[in-house]
């Protein structure tokens, strides 16, 4: 079967019985490896039967990267058709089988875009509750440590401080949460949105998908306020806009760690001097256009900066 070539050989026996068991087959027409994403994962597009699927084979396993959460959490959101159908995922062999969503540009306006993302996040947080992990909070204080010394940083880290505190006041609201609703980790196949990428779902506050609505993909505050009129199919309360705009500089600061985080990795001398950078919205349009790409680590570093920066604004 040289259509196994570019699959890891070590892994040939598990992704056999993986597609024997969903298709009555282990053949396959064709291999090829996907790039693109920022996790530790394998990701395939394979044939069977001249059909096309997702082949996903986990990398390193840690507190985040757990195959038997992220895959409980797959199979409630396919369950509700938020996620493609799931043919096959062994937490114990970290192999996945789906469907694979051709994607497409997205042809209507941004509103009908922000409209669809708000429904389906509301259907998220009615789906059955996603197992626990952690406090999304106390997270956020281990994946920040690490830059708690830079002081370009600390003015960021006592806004952030001050912002946790007020947070931790507010009464708990826990739903079944994706946690990283960036714009890879939704596709569009030319129909309809599809929400992928579970590894880092677990039951959260349902503020966290909010904010990183809110900071991702929305052009400015009049987008955010009909993302909220969509998500609890009404106007927001005051008390909802507060709790989301705290949230929101949490959020900030979340992605600013985790791109930081990549650049130290691979740069480990690369610390930022400063926060000069454009703004997040404006580098999202730049993306959006070409102009911009955070593959390069000079791209991720002006991203990092600019995700701290907009940690300090006041919505």
């Amino acid at each position: 079967m040289t259509a196994y070539a570019p699959l890891p050989a070590d892994r040939r026996p598990a992704i056999e019985h993986a597609l024997s068991t969903a298709f009555g087959t282990a053949d396959l027409d064709g291999v090829v490896r996907l790039t693109g994403g920022l996790s530790g994962a394998g990701i395939f597009r394979i044939r069977v039967g001249g059909v096309a699927y997702l082949l996903r084979i986990e990398g390193a396993r840690d507190v985040f990267r757990d195959p038997h959460r992220g895959y409980a959490c797959l199979r409630i959101a396919a369950e509700a058709c938020l996620s493609p159908r799931v043919w096959f995922a062994d937490p114990v062999e970290g192999i996945a089988v789906l469907d694979f969503v051709a994607e497409q540009p997205f042809t209507e306006d941004r509103s009908a875009r922000l409209t669809e993302l708000a429904q389906s996040v509301r259907i998220l947080h009615q789906t059955p509750g996603f197992p626990p992990l952690m406090d999304y909070l106390d997270g956020l204080l281990a994946v920040t440590a690490p830059f708690r010394p830079l002081p370009v940083l600390a003015q960021v880290f006592a806004r952030m401080d001050e912002t946790l505190a007020a947070y931790r006041a507010l009464p708990a609201d826990v739903v079944s949460s994706h946690n990283d609703l960036n714009p890879r980790n939704v596709l569009f196949d030319g129909r309809r949105q599809w929400l992928v990428d579970w590894e880092s779902a677990f039951a959260c506050d349902r503020y966290v998908d909010l904010a990183a609505l809110a900071n991702l993909w929305t052009g400015d505050e009049t987008e955010v306020a009909q993302m909220l009129g969509v998500y609890f199919n009404r106007p927001p309360t005051g008390a909802e806009r507060a709790r989301l705009s705290l949230m929101r500089r949490l959020n900030h600061v979340f992605y600013g760690a985790m791109f930081l985080g990549g650049v130290l990795a691979e740069q480990p001398h690369a610390l930022p001097r400063d926060l000069e950078a454009p703004d997040v919205r404006t580098l999202h349009r730049r993306m959006a256009e070409g102009a911009f790409a955070l593959d390069p680590v000079a791209g991720r570093l002006t991203y990092a900066k600019a995700q701290f920066a907009a940690a300090l604004q006041d919505y």
